[in-house]
């Protein structure tokens, strides 16, 4: 069976909960290194594309960003699902033709996320605002054809849905209590500086 694919584009920013998730489901799985230039599978070889969060920019010109896109895009034409947390809802939407630029303010922090009308949304999400962690100075727009589904107060585009099984979102719902304590300690400067 094809794995899915999780992305890493930083040591501190690894699958978390994500990773928990797909182990539980007994759904195969592979990290893939970027930030140690590991190379990208073809689309035809994997069963899904998780895309994980970074401190870079996907408008940084940055070697593996072109091909990075270029795979999320032949997966969502190819009907492979697509899942990106923060940088990578950001690439996900910038491969569907969204812009992404810098946010309003910078969210850190736990933060209350809302969840949209409509069925779409709330399978995504429940019907329920929930607290989601949060780091990010950057946001997407929504794709043309994609539907937003979760916002929040400092962060109109929390999550879209594209065709029904693809996920980009701006919010961290992978995050676990190793992952907080250790972006705490290495982002320890930003929070200063926030």
């Amino acid at each position: 069976m094809k794995p899915v694919v999780i992305c890493r584009y930083a040591q501190h920013e690894g699958p978390g909960y994500f990773a928990t998730y797909l182990t539980r489901r007994r759904i195969p799985w592979k990290l893939l290194k970027l930030d140690e230039g590991e190379a990208l599978p073809r689309w035809t070889e994997i069963a899904g594309l998780g895309m994980m969060g970074g401190p870079m920019s996907v408008n940084d010109d940055l070697e593996w960003i072109a091909p990075m896109l270029d795979l999320a895009a032949a997966s969502v034409s190819n009907d492979i699902p697509v899942i990106g947390h923060c940088l990578g809802g950001q690439l996900l939407a910038r491969a569907l033709g969204g812009a992404v630029t810098r946010n309003p303010v910078k969210e850190i922090g736990w933060g209350r996320v809302t969840v949209a009308s409509g069925s779409e949304a709330q399978a995504w999400g429940g019907a329920q605002p929930f607290l989601s962690y949060h780091w990010h100075g950057e946001t997407f727009a929504i794709p043309k054809g994609a539907k937003r589904i979760w916002s929040s107060a400092q962060c109109e585009n929390q999550a879209f849905v594209w065709n029904r099984i693809h996920l980009g979102m701006q919010c961290h719902i992978e995050m676990t209590e190793e992952l907080i304590e250790t972006w705490c300690t290495t982002g320890a400067d930003e929070i200063r500086c926030n």
